[in-house]
């Protein structure tokens, strides 16, 4: 389990075919903390280090990446020189400072306006009809593994939904959603309170 709560940004560096992609991504921290076999959330993706090395400041970790979850996440994401949100798993005692996270994509959604406000930017996604009903205003989602708060929600036309978030100058230095624009994929990934919600009123009805 994850927060949503980003601890560093990484940069992959190579991307290996080996049937999976082996992925290394550089990152800021130390390698002795980075145990093989942890889950580590990249952009929002639980992925498992096969690999690590480097030194303290400058260390490297490597994650095996299915076909699977290729198709399943934001487009372009797996290739060198990309830029991840990283976050270790939740360990016991850790302060849960964004919202239960489980690092499972439900799905891709496409940056439909990237605009600043008074130093703030003003992101709108726009989503699927599958994960419509799980979207609502003041509500928990996360975006590239980055746990934001709805604030507004609109049901377009033909199922999709529309989804506003504000992202303050912090978040943006802080994670990747600093760079979006328009056009941009991001991996979407509901609330699992909505989750269960939604199969408890399923079952009632």
């Amino acid at each position: 389990m994850f927060t949503g709560i980003v601890t560093a940004i990484g940069t992959i560096t190579t991307v290996e075919d080996k049937g999976d992609l082996r992925v290394t991504v550089a990152c800021p921290w130390d390698p002795a903390g980075i145990d093989i076999g942890a889950s580590i959330a990249c952009s929002g993706v639980c992925l498992t280090v096969v690999e690590k090395g480097g030194e303290e400041g400058d260390a490297w970790f490597a994650v095996d990446v299915s076909g699977e979850t290729v198709s399943r996440t934001a487009q372009d994401q797996w290739h060198a020189d990309r830029r991840l949100n990283l976050e270790p798993a939740l360990r016991l005692g850790d302060e849960l400072g964004g919202h239960l996270v489980t690092g499972h994509v439900d799905a891709v959604g496409r940056v439909a306006l990237a605009e600043d406000i008074g130093g703030s930017t003003r992101l709108e996604i726009l989503a699927g009809a599958d994960i419509a009903p799980f979207v609502a205003e003041k509500g928990s989602i996360t975006i590239d593994g980055v746990s934001l708060t709805v604030n507004e929600v609109e049901d377009e036309p033909g199922g999709e939904v529309r989804f506003a978030l504000n992202i303050i100058p912090h978040t943006g230095e802080v994670t990747t959603l600093g760079d979006l624009s328009e056009g941009d994929t991001v991996n979407l990934e509901i609330d699992v309170l909505a989750r269960y919600l939604k199969r408890m009123q399923s079952l009632a009805g």
